[in-house]
């Protein structure tokens, strides 16, 4: 529990420290951002290893007759795997597009004619999230069955 109340921490710290920077129009400097940062990263680090040290302990508590508990813990990183497949999927198709897509808004502005090549350019890069949904498709049924 304490795992879980230092990692919301680091992230409502910095939310707040990051929104109270914004409205004071701070200019900081880069040797302050990374201070933030690397505190953000150090609670979070702390928190996941509150929490995975004190795993143990709970689950000496609990009945020894639980049924499945061992197919629960692969399920759940079954579901870890699903996010990881379908978010870093989508967070790389994002960047692929942005830069596929301005790329070809700057030539459509120079020649209009060239909008059915750039469209093809666009569809590929954002291929790459549907790849990711698949994949997460994938380990779904695996885990459903």
């Amino acid at each position: 529990m304490l795992g879980l109340f230092l990692s919301a921490g680091a992230v409502i710290s910095t939310i707040g420290i990051g929104v109270l920077m914004h409205r004071a129009r701070f200019q900081g400097s880069r040797r302050l951002f990374v201070g933030i940062v690397s505190l953000s990263c150090c609670l979070l680090l702390a928190g996941a290893l509150f929490t995975l040290l004190s795993a143990p302990a709970v689950a000496a508590e609990a009945p020894t007759a639980v049924i499945g508990a061992d197919k629960a813990s692969s399920n759940g990183l079954g579901f870890i795997g699903m996010a990881l497949a379908t978010g870093l999927a989508c967070i790389g198709a994002g960047i692929a597009v942005g830069s596929v897509g301005s790329a070809a808004l700057g030539l459509v502005g120079e020649q209009p004619g060239a909008i059915g090549t750039t469209l093809i350019y666009v569809g590929l890069a954002e291929g790459v999230a549907i790849y990711g949904i698949v994949i997460s498709m994938l380990i779904f049924s695996r885990l459903a069955s």
